[in-house]
């Protein structure tokens, strides 16, 4: 005879393991999920966005502020930037996971602004590597991040397009520093063009904060407790990801197509230069390649919910390193690289756009932060790496060797994501995935 009967519920529920997490269904819209669409899209663009003006910064310091350092020390505050705007891509995923998305974009917030502020005031090398290169980028991390993993939690039919709309901020945002922070610059110098661009990132940093929310409280998104008792302990974040065959070929398709992206973001206007294109007119080949990638992010965004997200990306990651292969090696000419400008920013867009929803489509929720900086991290040593690689290339081997490693790391980095796709849904190029 069953002894329940005499168990008082009340002990019942007390030594009854929780249930394991589900998140209740996406609302997939609303004034709320549209809000917090509006919030990742001004943290995109005060994080990426911002992050596109670095060569303007460098091309100052190189020629003013910091002329008496050679460019490759320059380097270190852009390269600094970089590291630590993806690099801590775990840390803040582990606290988000556990914290949420709030208290890590406060903090993001102000450390973001504070460092570019100081960065006005900053006339000493050291100064600015600690401001720019530090204090900012790592208040970077702690915006980007959250604000794209909460906004996933409110989409599931409709993420694809949810994310293409939040990412035209960072695309815009590159249109729109590198032009103004230069122009500034100009007319009223560089302490006053940083606190202009300061108070700009501060407002729309407050619109974040005010509508930026993850649709299930904190608590929801840890692991439950596992039923086999207390004393049972749960697996490490980190080794969960490291054993499942589909993550690990995430990670290299995105670390080696980081290499092949970067090469073009950081060597387009120094390259347009070598081939004799009017100095102005170069200036401006980063604004028209995230122009196009503005309308690349919503068209992959939009065409990844209807026809998979996956086969998009695959198919115009491929398309990306197609046109740096077969229109950037061979043409340097002024309309050449114009239109190179405009298609590889239009194709390569979706590559940022669909890093989360990727990430999300193979994983379990609980763990998305962890997994998410995992991925930022491997980019982000691409991006570290990529600069004394290229140069040594570039110093060897010419422009030709150069285009040619990109298209290929491009190339590479697709077919990793193929293979995603086959050992899912196999040889079946129609399937939605």
């Amino acid at each position: 005879m069953s002894t329940t009967d005499d168990t008082p519920r009340l002990d019942e529920e007390k030594v009854k393991a929780p249930p394991a997490f589900q998140r209740p269904p996406a609302p997939d819209g609303g004034m709320a999920a549209w809000l917090v669409v509006l919030g990742t899209w001004c943290t995109s663009f005060c994080s990426f966005g911002w992050l596109n003006s670095i060569g303007v910064f460098q091309e100052y310091y190189e020629t003013t502020l910091l002329k008496q350092y050679s460019p490759s020390t320059i380097s270190w505050i852009t390269s600094l930037q970089i590291f630590f705007m993806m690099g801590l891509g775990p840390v803040v995923g582990f606290l988000y996971d556990r914290a949420g998305t709030r208290n890590l974009l406060l903090a993001g917030s102000f450390l973001h602004v504070l460092g570019i502020m100081m960065t006005s005031l900053g006339t000493q090398y050291y100064q600015i590597l600690l401001a720019q290169g530090v204090c900012s980028a790592i208040g970077v991390a702690c915006i980007f991040q959250p604000a794209v993993m909460a906004l996933g939690g409110w989409f599931d039919r409709h993420r694809g397009a949810a994310f293409g709309v939040a990412f035209t901020g960072s695309s815009l945002g590159g249109v729109v520093f590198p032009i103004l922070v230069a122009r500034l610059i100009s007319s009223v110098g560089f302490g006053w063009a940083m606190r202009i661009a300061g108070f700009l990132i501060l407002f729309l940093l407050v619109i974040a904060n005010l509508t930026v929310r993850a649709y299930t409280p904190p608590g929801n998104t840890a692991p439950a407790a596992s039923s086999a008792g207390p004393n049972a302990k749960p697996p490490p974040p980190f080794s969960n990801p490291l054993k499942e065959t589909s993550f690990l070929f995430l990670i290299a398709g995105f670390f080696l197509f980081s290499y092949g992206f970067f090469v073009v973001i950081d060597y387009l206007p120094v390259q347009a230069l070598a081939a004799g294109m009017d100095a102005n007119l170069a200036g401006y080949m980063l604004p028209i390649l995230n122009a196009g990638s503005l309308f690349g992010r919503l068209a992959s965004g939009v065409l990844g919910d209807k026809l998979g997200r996956y086969n998009i990306f695959i198919l115009v990651c491929f398309l990306t390193g197609l046109w740096i292969l077969g229109l950037w090696l061979p043409d340097d000419s002024t309309p050449a690289l114009i239109a190179f400008a405009v298609l590889f920013g239009f194709f390569s867009g979706a590559f940022v756009s669909l890093i989360v929803p990727l990430v999300m489509q193979i994983s379990p929720l609980p763990e998305l932060g962890i997994r998410s900086g995992m991925i930022m991290l491997v980019m982000a040593v691409s991006g570290l790496t990529t600069n004394p690689i290229n140069g040594a290339i570039l110093t060897h081997c010419g422009w030709s060797a150069l285009k040619i490693f990109a298209g290929v790391f491009c190339l590479a980095g697709t077919f990793f994501v193929l293979l995603i796709r086959v050992q899912q849904v196999g040889w079946r190029p129609l399937k939605r995935f």
